[in-house]
């Protein structure tokens, strides 16, 4: 798993990308939580959500937003960090041309900006969405929500409750031709503390019924 460094809107942006066995792969592409509260692109969540794509054949990209890490720039409250994710979304299409299919991972904060790339890039025809945090942040934007996707939340999250968060996927839920679907991992906080193996298992069983098992799909 390389190391990388690529342009962002900012300076350098670092991150880690898997590559995949065969061409015309499709390309996944996680996002940390919360600068300023410690979220980085090795925060347990991401780090499992990258390895679940790479193991079924993904060209895989986590990465620190700007001002974390090694990437330059400093936090913008989420608009430059959009501009981050489009950017890494833009390298890994220049590394991987052939790719036709792109999934959009985000945990918490990460999520958020996630969802806005979602709206803007019509390639991305997937997406997982982890502690989605509907109290702190407007997603009122996913009208109409182009994708189909998974959010997860545990069930004793007291930092971004499942119940925020109903609503918006109540509302996305309506749209024709977009299955959004709701897991809750029973037992787990926000940031899913003895819990990540359980979201794990919750996510490769969402991107079995979507993509086939991960031996077929690799």
């Amino acid at each position: 798993m390389p190391e990388v460094i690529f342009a962002g809107p900012a300076g350098r942006l670092e991150g880690r990308y898997q590559a995949p066995k065969q061409r015309g792969a499709p390309i996944a592409i996680v996002l940390h939580p919360h600068p300023q509260f410690g979220g980085t692109m090795n925060n347990q969540i991401v780090y499992n959500l990258f390895y679940t794509f790479a193991n079924r054949g993904f060209a895989a990209l986590r990465f620190n937003f700007r001002g974390v890490g090694r990437s330059q720039g400093a936090f913008d409250h989420g608009v430059g960090e959009l501009s981050d994710a489009a950017a890494a979304l833009d390298w890994v299409q220049a590394v991987n041309p052939e790719a036709r299919a792109c999934w959009i991972a985000g945990v918490s904060f990460g999520s958020w900006i996630g969802m806005q790339l979602l709206m803007r890039r019509p390639e991305i025809e997937g997406f997982i969405s982890i502690a989605a945090m509907a109290n702190r942040y407007d997603f009122s934007f996913l009208a109409p929500c182009p994708s189909s996707g998974l959010f997860v939340h545990g069930s004793e999250d007291r930092v971004a409750p499942a119940r925020e968060v109903m609503p918006v996927i109540e509302k996305v839920k309506t749209q024709k031709g977009v299955i959004i679907e709701h897991q809750i991992v029973d037992g787990a906080n926000h940031f899913f503390d003895g819990k990540v193996d359980e979201l794990t298992q919750t996510v490769d069983t969402y991107l079995d019924k979507r993509l086939g098992k991960r031996d077929e799909a690799a």
